[in-house]
């Protein structure tokens, strides 16, 4: 069984604090309208009207041909992480999403990448999970290729 697990609470609170994103920004503030934006810490989207943080994330220590950076979404004022071993509310959002598995040393293991339809998320990573040499994934937005969240063995 596959473990979503969302943005560390520290990472987010220095955020909130306006420390700088993967490119030495601080977060934008902006407020939602309720639809398409996705808390990377709660999981949820965040509620219309409500501020939230737009900045740049990169979800790799270091820097290399993998480290992909993009835009995400966190809540502005606190909330409770998300994350377990139930689907997370931000992944019903859209019809499919695309997952790939890394590898410990955070390379993409080739032949687990998909655009798996919601129905099928655990599934799919059920099977990645079941080649040694992956040890996460992400799931990623299928249309805009944004980080939604980490998904960890659950060993």
């Amino acid at each position: 069984m596959p473990r979503y697990t969302a943005l560390p609470t520290d990472t987010v609170t220095a955020w909130r604090a306006d420390a700088p994103d993967a490119f030495g920004h601080p977060p934008e503030r902006h407020v939602s309208d309720g639809e398409g934006n996705p808390c990377r810490h709660c999981l949820r989207d965040i509620p219309a009207g409500h501020e939230m943080l737009i900045l740049a994330h990169k979800p790799f220590d270091g820097t290399h041909p993998y480290a992909e950076v993009g835009p995400i979404f966190v809540c502005a004022d606190p909330c409770t992480r998300g994350g377990g071993a139930d689907l997370p509310p931000i992944l019903t959002t859209s019809p499919d999403y695309l997952i790939k598995g890394y590898c410990a040393r955070d390379r993409i293991v080739y032949g687990t990448g998909a655009i798996v339809p919601v129905a099928g998320i655990d599934a799919h990573l059920e099977r990645i999970f079941a080649r040694p040499d992956v040890a996460y994934a992400h799931v990623r937005s299928a249309r805009n290729n944004c980080y939604q969240l980490r998904v960890d063995r659950d060993d």
